[in-house]
């Protein structure tokens, strides 16, 4: 990154006693200047705040130009970032180059994410980052810019992640999040809609395949007698607490409080859509949250530690790699239980939903034990009636 200051160049001095003032820029330990147009003597330069000392007749409004100046050149280094040379520079503060062809796409996206991160939208701001990386690492240009990643571009990072063995629906996520990324820059003004790439490129995806499992295969899991405190213990107590409470998410799991439970119930904001959920406890939900209320933190799992900020990058990293390694404990137990799909801990949840259907109830009334809106705004209203004595019964016989 360069280096920025704004000087008074004493080592030439005008015909009429004055300096210049100058911005440095250091980059690459290359010097570089440019001028302000405003000189001075030494007597008016206050070289403690690099600025007119305020003694100077028009310092006020000197001060004003220099502030601006400054402001303008930073944020040209800023957007030119890695690609940064001097000669661009100069185009760049006189409006020689466009904004589309100056503002690399990797610094627009760190912006997006840095803005994510700062309100804690840490999901959004990691799918965000993979797929810049993605493109990045593609093209192998760190100083990509907007108008590059055109319809060719695009057609060739999809052939790329099909034959890295990417499965479809993983690659719409990449492409729809390179393409939300261009539609902010064009709302932000940073480049025209004239470069808009996506308009002849299909974005396909795939159904998503029902992942429930039988209720004897639930059965498997209660009956099953493993090594306290080992990974696969914990992976199996894990799902089975995400399938009785109404197939929980992961993350919502992973921060429940002692506190979280109130009057016999579970009371929470599931983390992705902030809905309030109330979730009856059920014995054999009490039985498992017993088993690790010896851990001594703040949080009911031993899944993330007291020193970890919520909703930090840290904690979505730390809650992302137990996904991960207990989801490879859930496969290895269902090849060895002989159950016919891959077992994840999303799979609690479509188990959830599925029993409940094959039982008979409506998919108004799984929609509401799931947080789900369903149909239309008439039936969102009916959904809201729906007492929690009603839930509760379906629920006690989905996981009974």
């Amino acid at each position: 990154m360069a280096n920025l200051k704004v000087l008074l160049d004493t080592r030439r001095q005008k015909t009429d006693g004055n300096f210049n003032i100058i911005f440095r820029i250091t980059h690459d330990r290359k010097v570089y200047t440019l001028n302000s147009g405003i000189s001075t003597t030494e007597l008016y330069w206050n070289e403690q705040r690099k600025e007119l000392d305020k003694s100077h007749p028009n310092a006020k409004l000197l001060n004003i130009k220099l502030s601006k100046d400054y402001f303008k050149i930073q944020q040209a280094i800023l957007e030119l970032d890695d690609s940064f040379t001097i000669v661009d520079l100069r185009n760049r503060i006189e409006g020689k180059i466009k904004a589309s062809e100056s503002v690399t796409f990797k610094l627009f996206s760190d912006k997006l994410i840095a803005q994510m991160l700062e309100v804690k939208k840490t999901g959004n701001a990691l799918v965000y980052q993979t797929a810049v990386n993605q493109i990045i690492a593609f093209s192998g240009k760190t100083n990509l810019l907007f108008n590059e990643i055109d319809y060719v571009l695009l057609e060739q990072f999809t052939h790329h992640l099909v034959v890295k063995g990417l499965k479809q629906n993983s690659i719409s996520n990449y492409l729809r999040t390179i393409r939300a990324i261009y539609n902010k820059a064009i709302k932000a003004k940073v480049l025209k809609d004239s470069f808009y790439p996506f308009d002849d490129l299909i974005i396909k995806s795939e159904k998503t395949v029902n992942r429930a499992v039988l209720k004897e295969d639930i059965v498997k899991f209660e009956q099953m007698t493993l090594v306290e405190n080992s990974g696969s213990w914990k992976a199996v107590n894990y799902f089975l607490l995400s399938f009785y409470l109404v197939g929980i998410s992961f993350t919502d799991l992973a921060y429940l409080k002692p506190q979280n439970i109130v009057d016999g119930r579970i009371l929470f904001k599931r983390r992705k859509t902030h809905k309030s959920y109330s979730i009856k406890l059920f014995p054999q939900t009490e039985s498992i949250i017993k088993k690790f209320s010896s851990i001594g933190n703040k949080y009911l799992l031993p899944i993330l530690n007291d020193t970890i900020s919520e909703d930090s990058k840290k904690a979505k990293i730390v809650i992302k790699q137990w996904i991960k390694t207990t989801n490879k404990y859930l496969k290895r137990i269902g090849e060895q239980q002989g159950i016919g799909i891959p077992i994840t801990s999303y799979v609690a949840r479509h188990t959830f939903a599925t029993t409940a259907k094959k039982l008979g109830y409506s998919n108004e009334l799984i929609a509401e034990a799931l947080g789900h809106e369903y149909g239309n705004k008439t039936t969102n209203i009916y959904l809201d009636s729906f007492d929690k004595e009603i839930v509760d019964v379906m629920h006690f016989k989905v996981i009974s």
